[in-house]
């Protein structure tokens, strides 16, 4: 998921509530369908490609909008920085993520994509000495934990293991943190729909060589074209619209929380579409990791 924006409007308090709801349900099944996505695309066109036309095709689909609404200037204007945000939120993280549910289950990568507020509360800290409380400290402790047992059956690193694809996992959510506060700290108060963009356009830049290099030798099929298609439209390029729309009329808090439902679509996609297993060992971890981030992103506090 993209780095919360910094500055977005005030909510409105005539915004109805039932369209709040509606772009939080949405979003959530967007991002949850994205693990589906990828594998499909990546089993045919490879981790690199499906990362590379995924930010391609969603720079596409967004450059028109941003040019409608007049948000061109403020693009140009912040454009370097814009571009390597990019990189730290979309270029590293989508290939390490496709390159990862190669290996893992879509459900598994999904609850370890949920640790993403988590890793920025922690890049917070050491970074811009956002020093957390104590019960986000504790959530920090609780979520880690959490990703701990759920890999500890998982993080083989003999030859079959899957060990990689879950510090490939983790380091995607780390740099979805760095992202988060380098746009904090260089890009505060850019218009959304600016960065939305120019990140993808930056995205794209990083892997287009790339992309090219390691182009499938087959030619995929429908499937795969489809797949990645729907990756970059509904999953990046709506759901950036819908994400910052949410923030406009529920909050950037409300917004945040809907990293907390898209194992949940990712999961039952995952069961219905590939057939994957869905064991209580997952969900319990899940619930744990869940927690944790609540915790430590400061939406669950204990104590005063």
């Amino acid at each position: 998921m993209p780095a919360t924006p910094t500055s977005h409007p005030t909510a409105r308090p005539d915004v109805l509530r039932r369209q709040a709801l509606s772009d939080f349900l949405t979003l959530s099944a967007l991002w949850g369908a994205s693990f589906l996505f990828m594998r499909l695309a990546a089993n045919e066109f490879g981790a690199l490609p499906t990362a590379g036309l995924r930010v391609g095709i969603a720079a596409l689909f967004l450059l028109p909008i941003l040019l409608y609404k007049g948000h061109w200037p403020a693009l140009r204007a912040r454009l370097v920085p814009i571009l390597f945000v990019g990189l730290l939120n979309s270029a590293i993280p989508f290939a390490l993520l496709a390159w990862a549910v190669l290996s893992l289950s879509t459900g598994m990568t999904s609850i370890l994509n949920a640790t993403v507020p988590m890793f920025g509360a922690l890049v917070a800290w050491v970074w811009l000495k956002d020093r957390p409380g104590a019960s986000r400290l504790l959530g920090l402790v609780i979520g880690f934990a959490g990703v701990a047992l759920l890999a500890w059956d998982k993080a083989s690193f003999k030859p079959g293991g899957t060990g990689w694809a879950v510090v490939a996992c983790l380091v995607a959510t780390l740099f979805y943190g760095i992202g988060a506060s380098y746009t904090k700290r260089y890009l505060t108060g850019v218009n959304p729909m600016a960065l939305a963009t120019g990140s993808q356009l930056g995205a794209t830049l990083g892997l287009l060589v790339p992309t090219l290099w390691l182009w499938p030798a087959g030619t995929p099929g429908l499937r795969a074209w489809g797949a990645v298609v729907g990756l970059a439209v509904l999953c990046t390029g709506i759901a950036y619209i819908l994400y910052f729309r949410l923030i406009a009329n529920a909050g950037p808090a409300r917004a945040l929380a809907v990293t907390f439902l898209i194992p949940v679509f990712a999961v039952l996609y995952g069961a219905i579409v590939l057939g994957e297993a869905i064991t209580l060992w997952m969900l319990l971890c899940g619930a744990v990791i869940v927690l944790g981030t609540a915790l430590a992103t400061g939406m669950l506090k204990i104590g005063k």
